[in-house]
């Protein structure tokens, strides 16, 4: 057993001067608390952020969506500004985890959590995310649910989460309270490719606190939805997932957004395939060679080839279904 303290703080201010100390926050616990069971992680001191004002879902002045870090699961996705606005989010959300977990897990801490390759959790398992210079036990092991977008010779595991997919798609940002002050960051730059570096994964500086994600304004109408594709319907993780915003007005498509999950160490966006749509008719368009462009980029191992196919059946799926022409 490795001993640790625990703190309850009832203030952003408490929180901060804890987390400058050293302090790991923790909310609903649904990663870290595992983790900690199986020794993957050893803090010295957790701090329970639980009871910080970060509860709100509030339409911004500009017309986005602003969602506090503690708004559990289960409220995020149950909500009627982001059931209507941004469907999209809700989709991924009721199809992460199970119903307990999404009563208990909390925004912030679903897109903080972290791998779920096996040998990352095996701490008997060489791995660079968790014991730097180490070695990467899966780029020569059973890498079937592995990364194929993003990978390097340190690091090939994906990021698991279903709603960071969504968020990726819709440029959100992440709001962030340190002891600097307040500053925002571009989700696209919040969540960490592996590189040299595969045990930084955030772009969050010492004693940094999650407060937000913001979703910016998107014209109307915006048709939203997402699809995941896993082994099994219940609790588990996506093989490949698409996460898909489209404006269509007078017939045509206006802008497009699309990111991948399940096939890169980090929620995937497609410049290519949102190139291929701007500026046409949903009804003219060639969905099977516009999905082609998701295999850009991609470097698949022994065991996961089969996702580059399946990462463009799974974006060609849903960009019909959203496009309304399925």
């Amino acid at each position: 057993m490795y001993p640790f303290s625990f703190t309850k703080v009832a203030g952003t201010r408490e929180a901060l001067d804890a987390g400058r100390r050293g302090g790991r926050y923790i909310a609903g616990g649904t990663t870290l608390v595992d983790l900690m069971r199986e020794t993957v992680e050893r803090p010295e001191r957790l701090v329970d952020i639980g009871a910080l004002p970060l509860r709100e879902v509030t339409v911004t002045a500009r017309g986005g969506l602003r969602i506090g870090a503690l708004v559990r699961m289960a409220e995020a996705a149950a909500h009627p500004k982001v059931r209507i606005a941004y469907p999209v989010i809700s989709q991924a959300l009721e199809l992460s985890a199970s119903a307990q977990l999404r009563n208990m897990a909390t925004i912030g801490g679903n897109i903080m959590q972290r791998t779920r390759c096996t040998y990352f959790r095996d701490v008997t398992a060489a791995c660079n995310k968790r014991e730097p210079g180490s070695g990467c036990a899966a780029l020569q092991g059973y890498n079937r649910t592995h990364a194929i977008l993003g990978t390097s010779d340190r690091c090939v595991a994906t990021h698991p989460s279903d709603v960071a997919v969504a968020f990726a798609a819709l440029e959100a940002s992440v709001h962030l309270l340190g002891p600097d002050g307040e500053r925002s960051v571009p989700f696209a730059d919040f969540l960490l490719q592996p590189g040299d570096t595969p045990n930084r994964e955030q772009a969050l500086r010492p004693g940094e606190l999650i407060t937000a994600v913001e979703i910016p304004p998107h014209p109307r109408p915006l048709k939203s939805g997402y699809l995941k594709v896993r082994d099994r319907q219940s609790y588990e993780f996506a093989l490949t997932s698409a996460a898909v915003a489209l404006h269509i007005h007078g017939g045509v498509i206006r802008q497009a957004k699309i990111a991948v999950g399940g096939v890169g160490t980090v929620p995937w966006r497609l410049p290519a395939v949102e190139r291929q749509l701007i500026g046409r008719r949903p009804s003219d368009v060639l969905w099977a060679e516009a999905a082609d462009q998701a295999a850009q980029g991609t470097r698949p191992l022994q065991h996961n080839r089969f996702k580059v196919e399946l990462l463009k059946r799974t974006v060609e799926r849903q960009l019909r279904i959203v496009g309304g022409t399925k």
